[in-house]
């Protein structure tokens, strides 16, 4: 068993779409990424959403199936392994929380929804590292089952990150669903599209790029589909997708595609995939577009390994946020020492983190738990924790976000309003508490001597152990400490003090 975590020889990524589920597994040599196996099922999870956004039980099961065929397969790997993130359809269902419990246990590893834009960065990052170097900027279109995602960026860098809510399953199932292949339809999806491009457009248009590239399933099949057409090596066209729609329109109904290199589920979603394509070659003036063979798993992998290898992306945007809501650095590292000191006297008691998730998790909110006092000092650590919960931040899952913000908006004042987010979460209240101390023992802002502090974890609470002769020298301190038994025993649970 590897002891460190940059040692483990495979790591594997599970991306689960609105149109596909894929595993992706890589072997670690030498810091470098050798793919050396992958699955992929047409789900068609986004397929099974209602006119209310909830997914079908057929839908779920489809999913829950899935996943334990892929659970099968990462079986044996250690959790810090494996990372599976889940997208839009995950995103927009009013279910996905309840679907959400079985899928993990499905899989056996935990799974991550993230954010549009997350997801954007991480295709930048997939895509970049298959192509050869570069400093000129790409434009990068990845059109999903339920989201499209366009980027731009130079080297492995994304400068731009946009995700529209328009995919090749929703476009489909919205505009062709009698799979009829009609001009009319096809109109409509396009209008469609452009109307949601047009958002992005001017900024887009205005950045520039020297480089189109196409990547995911419905970019793959377009360029493989001109290939064998014999208009073209595989780039796509204008002239391409005009013959694409001639044939489609020829055919009339889904059931009788006939096109070479195209399956029979790719044929379902293909005029959904094409109407978007051609709505983003027109609004963004594209006259040709390669096509990458990698997308999100790849940059969820190389994400994955920057973390064993101590470069991890969630670090570098925290470190940004402190620059630009101008964070005092000193004080943040005098709360978050003090945390790690408390957590690693209890932290035997974890139930649901291990002690470098938690760790971590308190790291980065004593370093972001002041960032609202640049909008306003009184209620700060609300602002604070809207940021969190609602910024873009690259690298975190929106459960990351979600937890990190509930720690922010926790650290002061009374819980009592947070409590229904609370019951239950052994591990967020003793992080919560952990991090309320280490605060309130900073107060002053300097770097005073303070007593080592005893926490221990009781069945009906906590206590606190700290000298009775530091008290006596520190009554505000001492005065703030007996508040605190008060918040924390309005929420039902017991912090005792003893000196």
């Amino acid at each position: 068993m590897p002891n460190k975590k940059s040692d483990f020889p495979e790591i594997a990524a599970v991306d689960l779409g609105s149109n596909s589920f894929r595993l992706q597994l890589a072997r670690v040599a030498d810091g470098h990424l050798i793919f050396h196996d992958s699955l992929r099922e047409a789900v068609r999870l986004g397929a099974g959403l209602d006119n209310n956004n909830n997914l079908s039980a057929d839908a779920q099961q489809r999913a829950i199936d899935c996943l334990k065929r892929f659970g099968e397969r990462l079986r044996g790997l250690p959790p810090q392994a494996v990372r599976a993130v889940a997208t839009n359809t995950f995103r927009v269902a009013r279910n996905a929380p309840n679907l959400m419990e079985e899928a993990q246990a499905a899989l056996g590893f935990p799974i991550e929804i993230i954010a549009g834009r997350e997801e954007a960065r991480m295709i930048f990052v997939g895509v970049s590292h298959s192509l050869p170097p570069a400093m000129h900027k790409r434009l990068v279109i990845d059109i999903g089952g339920g989201s499209t995602e366009f980027i731009i960026g130079r080297g492995i860098e994304p400068m731009e990150m946009e995700s529209l809510y328009m995919g090749c399953v929703s476009y489909s199932l919205r505009y062709f669903p009698d799979g009829k292949l009609t001009e009319n339809a096809f109109e409509r999806a396009r209008i469609a599209a452009a109307a949601e491009i047009q958002s992005i457009r001017k900024h887009f248009v205005a950045e520039g790029w020297d480089e189109a590239v196409g990547s995911s399933g419905t970019a793959k099949a377009l360029g493989e589909i001109i290939r064998l057409s014999g208009l073209g090596e595989g780039e796509i066209t204008r002239e391409g997708l005009a013959f694409l729609h001639e044939q489609l329109l020829k055919a009339k109904e889904i059931k009788r595609i006939d096109l070479p290199g195209l399956s029979a589920d790719r044929a379902a979603v293909l005029p959904g995939g094409l109407a978007i394509m051609m709505a983003a070659f027109d609004a963004l003036k594209i006259e040709r577009m390669t096509t990458a063979n990698s997308a999100l798993r790849e940059g969820v992998l190389y994400e994955l390994l920057g973390r064993l290898h101590d470069q991890d992306t969630r670090e570098v945007t925290v470190s940004s946020f402190m620059r630009r809501y101008h964070v005092e650095p000193d004080q943040a590292a005098r709360v978050r020492e003090m945390a790690l000191r408390l957590l690693a006297q209890c932290a035997d008691q974890l139930q649901q983190w291990d002690e470098e998730t938690a760790a971590q998790y308190l790291t980065w909110a004593a370093h972001l738990h002041e960032i609202g006092v640049s909008i306003a000092h009184a209620g700060y650590h609300k602002h604070s924790a809207y940021i969190v919960e609602n910024a873009d931040m690259p690298g975190f899952s929106n459960m990351e976000q979600e937890t990190l913000g509930l720690l922010v908006k926790a650290h002061r004042r009374s819980l009592a309003k947070l409590e229904a987010n609370l019951i239950g979460h052994h591990d967020r209240l003793l992080l919560i508490l952990i991090l309320r101390l280490a605060v309130l023992f900073h107060r002053n802002r300097q770097p005073d001597h303070y007593p080592e502090p005893a926490l221990s974890i009781l069945k009906s609470g906590y206590r606190l152990n700290i000298t009775s002769t530091w008290l006596k020298d520190n009554p505000l301190t001492e005065a703030e400490l007996l508040n605190e038994v008060a918040y924390w025993k309005e929420i039902g649970l017991s912090l005792e003090l003893v000196s």
